[in-house]
This record gives C-alpha cells, structure tokens and sequence, in this order.
C-alpha cells in the first residue's frame, strides 16, 4: 500500500513537470485570423500619384486675409462645400462667424496658405472642416453620405463652432432627402444596364470601369451606376431601391460623386461593413483631395473583395479541423495546480508517517497498539452511521490482518504499515463522527503512556 502511494505522488510531480512543460511551448504559438487571402491589392493610391490635386489654386494669405476682413463668408473660386445657412448663423450668434472655403485638390503649400488665414474662425478645403488645431469629422454612415454624395458639412461645421465655443456638440440630423426616379429617368439607365452593365451620367469621371478589381469583388457581374455629386438641398434620385426591384439578384452598385452605395444579394450583412470599414478609413483623404471616381470606385471594390474573404458576404464559415491542444490549452493550469496540490498532500502524509519509529508503537510495542486501536474500533462503532461505516470497516480490516501477521511472526515493517492504515481509517471515522476524544493520537496517549 505505501509502495503504491509512493509511486502515486511521483507520478503526480511527473504529470505537473510535463504540463507545464506543453502549456510554455504553447505559448509560442501564433494566432491568425483569417478566412483566406484576398487577392485584391487595390486601394486609395497614395496622395498626389492618383490625379487628386486639382487646377485649382488660391491666393496669397495676405489676399484671403483682406477677403475674410471684409465677407464673414468667402467662397474661393472651386469651392464646392455647402452647408445650411439658418442653423449656422443661428448656432454662431449676434457675432456671427467668419467660414474660408477653399475647393479642394489643392497640394500641400496650398493648403498651409489657407490655414494660415488667422482671422477666419471656420478653415474648409473640400469638405475637410477645421478651425484653430480643431477639425471635424463624420464618424457614422449618414454623415459620410451627405458629405460625399452632396457636399454637406452643415454638422461638422456645426460640432466645430459648438467646440470652438466650448458648448456641448449638437446632435447629428441626416437631412438628406431622397425621391422616387421617374420612368423617363430609369429607362435609359435600364437599358444602358442590360446592355453593357454600367451607366454613367453626364458629368461622372468614370471613363471606364475597374475591370480586374470588379471581378475580384462580383465574380458573377454586377451593375454599376454612377453620378456627379448631387445638387446641395434637392432630393436625389434612390436608383438603388428601383433597380434593385427590377433585378433582386443581381449585385448594384451606385456611386453619387465620392458616395458608394450597394443593393442587392447580402445587403444587410454587407453594405454597412464594407461602407463603414472604407470611409473610416478613406473619409479624411476624400474629403480634401479631387480623386476621380476611377479610384475611388477601384478601392471600395478592392474593400468589397477583402470583405469576401473575410466570410462575410455571401460565404460558408471556413472548416477549422478539431485541434486537441487549443481545447486542452485553457485547462492545463488547473490541471498543473491539482498535479501539484496532490503531491505536496501524499508528501505530508508520507513525512507524518516516515517520523513514526517502533518505539512510537509504546511501551508495549505493535501488540499493545494493535490492542488500543481494537478497542477504539469497539468504542467507535457504537457511534458511526451510514457515511462511516465504510471507514471503520476498512479500518477494523486492517486491525485483522495485523493480528494474523503477528501471528505468523511477519516483519515488524510489514504489522506497523497495517497498523498506520488502521489508525489513518479510525482517524477518519472519529473526525467524520466529530468526537475529537476518539482521534487514535489523543486515545492511544492515555492507554499506551
């Protein structure tokens, strides 16, 4: 019995070393998430190798300087930024405001004369808003939408006053409108789809269409729409909705100058992510810069294609075959504590048992232990019940086979473990039956002193 509880708390340390060992290799593991590699390598070119700086120019700062002294509101010549005048004047006060607006597409040198303009409080270039070292952003769909799809920074500018004020930023209002295109509208934009899968409107820089890029992103076609930027405050045309119930099945795609919108298969699950994910990142470049429609279409395909192979569109979840590590990873510190819990247990108790020496037995030695522990197994049966039972019969075991080992004069070795497992069993008993006077230690100590 001891040889095997020997054999048991090495074997416990033996587990813990190897688990420890597994769980610090696994932490060397690295993690990718993917669904797959996209093929698309498109994106926004980078600045000024893309055709985004315009012809535009402006004049010197001491020039706009003198405009702004004399105008509260100076449009240079280009400018396209548009905004709701009552809600700015009214958001300004008696004092009013002084708003530069500059076009956009200008480079770097350009764009440093406009902000040094000291006395214009609001700076745009584009649709680019800033004022001070303070600039305003869109940061949701509705905003990005009215900026790109009109001109509208009617909120930026406003979030930028309320800042520059230091008042609390009024709530975001999508004033945008929409209407129904008429049939005389939709039938040459009908016809051009059927016929060649794209219409451009008069005024679009969309010479042609990103071929390889919209492959990539509609293996099986789509339909492209694109317009100019639309009128600042008249409806614009929903030419999604519309050709979206003509062909349900078939991918669109409609572009109002720098917004991008798709209808059609996986819409609720995909429009909002690719639309979100591209502005977020795009939306600062676009909004000063004159890239034509070319690119920016190009990028929002390359966006789509990403968005693909990330599983979100219109794909199965990718097969991850069963890996027993991953599974087991999580439980092998606890295993690793109950390993070693388990040893240092099984190691007390062998240190308690190797301090008992034959002179521990008493005066009388293993006989006259074997006689107090046989009459304490007396004693504790009169007070045991269902659930100590099985410890006081295990323990009166022992005491038996000690006596016949006696008898058969076997090694001293051999009686004293018996007798250890008797007196461990009746220990038990005593504790479960909470009769501190009845521990083999404390009752021993009197007979056997």
């Amino acid at each position: 019995m001891r040889v095997r509880r020997e054999l048991l708390r090495w074997s416990l340390l033996a587990v813990a070393a190897a688990v420890l060992a597994v769980f610090l290799v696994a932490q060397r593991q690295s993690v990718e998430v993917s669904y797959g590699r996209s093929p698309s390598s498109a994106s926004l070119p980078a600045e000024g190798s893309a055709g985004e700086l315009s012809d535009a120019s402006v004049p010197s700062v001491e020039e706009m300087t003198a405009l702004v002294a004399a105008e509260p509101v100076v449009r240079l010549p280009g400018a396209v930024a548009r905004w709701d005048e009552g809600r700015v004047r009214a958001a300004a006060g008696p004092g009013g405001t002084r708003i530069l607006v500059a076009p956009p597409g200008l480079d770097e040198a350009e764009r440093r004369r406009v902000k040094d303009v000291e006395n214009a409080e609001i700076r745009i270039v584009g649709t680019e808003v800033s004022g001070g070292v303070l600039a305003a952003t869109p940061d949701d769909l509705p905003g990005w939408r009215a900026q790109f799809a009109t001109d509208d920074v009617t909120d930026q500018v406003l979030t930028l006053l309320a800042a520059l004020r230091e008042q609390p930023a009024p709530p975001d209002r999508d004033d945008l409108r929409w209407r129904e295109p008429t049939a005389g509208e939709l039938a040459p934009v009908t016809a051009a789809l059927r016929a060649t899968g794209r219409w451009v409107a008069p005024g679009a820089t969309l010479p042609r269409l990103p071929e390889q890029t919209a492959k990539e992103a509609f293996p099986g076609g789509a339909w492209f729409v694109v317009l100019p930027a639309q009128p600042y405050g008249t409806p614009l045309p929903a030419y999604g909705p519309a050709l979206h119930r003509l062909a349900p099945d078939r991918p669109l795609v409609v572009m109002y100058g720098g917004w991008i919108e798709y209808h059609g298969p996986g819409a609720a699950d995909f429009a909002e992510v690719a639309g979100a994910s591209f502005y977020a990142q795009y939306g600062s470049r676009l909004s000063r810069y004159s890239y034509p429609q070319l690119n920016v279409l190009g990028a929002y395909l390359a966006r789509v294609t990403d968005v693909r192979y990330a599983g979100l569109f219109d794909r199965p979840l990718p097969y991850r075959p069963f890996d027993p590590l991953r599974v087991a990873l999580p439980a092998l510190p606890w295993l690793f504590a109950g390993c070693v819990a388990g040893f240092v247990a099984l190691s007390i108790r062998t240190v308690r048992a190797g301090r008992r020496r034959p002179g521990d037995l008493g005066p009388g030695g293993a006989p006259a232990r074997l006689a107090g522990l046989s009459a304490l197994a007396v004693e504790l049966s009169l007070l045991t019940d269902a659930r100590s039972d099985p410890a006081l019969v295990r323990g009166i075991g022992r005491l038996r086979s000690a006596r016949y080992a006696l008898d058969d004069g076997l090694p001293d070795k051999h009686v004293r473990g018996l007798l250890a497992d008797a007196e461990a069993e009746l220990d038990g008993v005593a504790r479960e039956v909470r009769m501190p006077g009845y521990r083999p230690d404390v009752y021993l100590q009197g007979r056997l002193s």
